[in-house]
């Protein structure tokens, strides 16, 4: 028996192994692709590179382990159905209930690991991570070109027609609406002065004109002949909060129970889906071809779409996602297997 489960172990972490690859490379790029938005606003070696993709490294393991775990779980065992070696072991007494006790085992070990990686490593990682641009960008170099449009420094578009002995002569600075600033701003000046601290840059304006558009189009015009301009990063750089202090505001927060039900979710997925891929895998190959693709890309779908849709009550819903997910399972494994096999 310790060889039937040995070899069954082998398929399945062969057909793992690549898929997992796969996925890990596509989610990668896609992380990528976020780290080359932040060098708009930072400077990053090669070295800052790998920093900022380590620290992303426990979100892409969010993304892809556990999705890997079961798509590799269910082909696997339609393999070994297809080529008629789950006969020969149900033959031999060893029955589905054992196969699907075993894998739960395995999903359950999975499981509790995402869930470490999702509520502890994820809310650390993320903090170091700001904390780290919030650095770069207290070490930002001041070095734009005179008499070029599309220029960024953070979040203000900056065109600057002369450069004289430092100063700066006629500035147009652009500020779109953001979440932190509901207003439009721009700013025109004659002449600027670049002053520079450990929390940020201050610009000096002289001589100009500032133009606020409000959300209901009425328009805000004010002269000034001196005018200082923050760009403060963070008051809390380089500080850490424990990780459960991340997630004390999921209940108020819609964006922070979204990403709680979204993470803590994906980390149950592998045990919420163990008896699916049993019931999609196993099939006796002669007489019926099953309907693998169908039910795994339906049980993904349901599942991830319920997710993404639903989070407010963030524990509740996460609760009744994941309880309704495995009775569906245990369900599906009765009608489909234990009632054939």
């Amino acid at each position: 028996m310790k060889l039937i489960f040995k070899y069954i172990l082998n398929q399945f972490l062969g057909t793992h192994l690549s898929i997992f690859l796969v996925l890990f490379g596509i989610v990668s790029m896609v992380f990528f692709i976020q780290i080359a938005n932040l060098t708009s606003s930072i400077e990053i070696s090669f070295l800052d590179l790998f920093k900022l993709y380590g620290f992303m490294l426990p979100r892409i393991l969010i993304f892809t382990l556990p999705l890997a775990f079961f798509v590799a779980l269910t082909l696997a065992l339609y393999r070994l159905s297809r080529e008629n070696e789950s006969v020969v072991f149900f033959t031999l007494g060893f029955t589905p209930l054992k196969m699907a006790q075993f894998f739960l085992k395995i999903a359950a070990f999975l499981s509790a690991l995402m869930l470490f990686v999702s509520l502890v490593m994820i809310p650390i990682v993320y903090q170091l991570q700001k904390n780290f641009v919030d650095y770069k960008k207290t070490q930002i170099k001041f070095n734009y070109k005179t008499g070029e449009f599309g220029q960024k420094f953070l979040d203000w578009m900056i065109f600057i027609q002369d450069e004289k002995g430092g100063k700066y002569e006629n500035i147009i600075m652009y500020h779109p609406k953001s979440t932190d600033n509901l207003k439009e701003q721009l700013i025109i000046a004659k002449e600027a002065n670049l002053e520079r601290s450990n929390e940020g840059f201050a610009f000096r304006l002289s001589a100009g004109k500032m133009y606020n558009f409000d959300a209901d189009e009425a328009l805000f015009i004010g002269e000034f002949e001196n005018l200082i301009v923050n760009t403060k990063f963070s008051d809390n750089l380089g500080q850490t909060k424990a990780f459960y202090e991340y997630w004390d505001d999921i209940n108020t927060n819609a964006d922070k129970a979204r990403e709680f039900v979204m993470y803590v979710c994906i980390s149950l997925f592998p045990l919420a889906s163990t008896l699916f891929a049993l019931s999609f895998g196993i099939v006796t190959y002669r007489y019926e071809r099953g309907f693998i693709y169908l039910g795994m890309f339906g049980v993904i779908a349901v599942y991830f779409g319920l997710l993404s849709s639903l989070y407010k009550s963030p524990l509740l819903t996460t609760f009744l996602i994941f309880s309704l997910s495995f009775m569906a399972s245990i369900l599906c494994f009765k009608k489909m297997i234990m009632s054939r096999y």
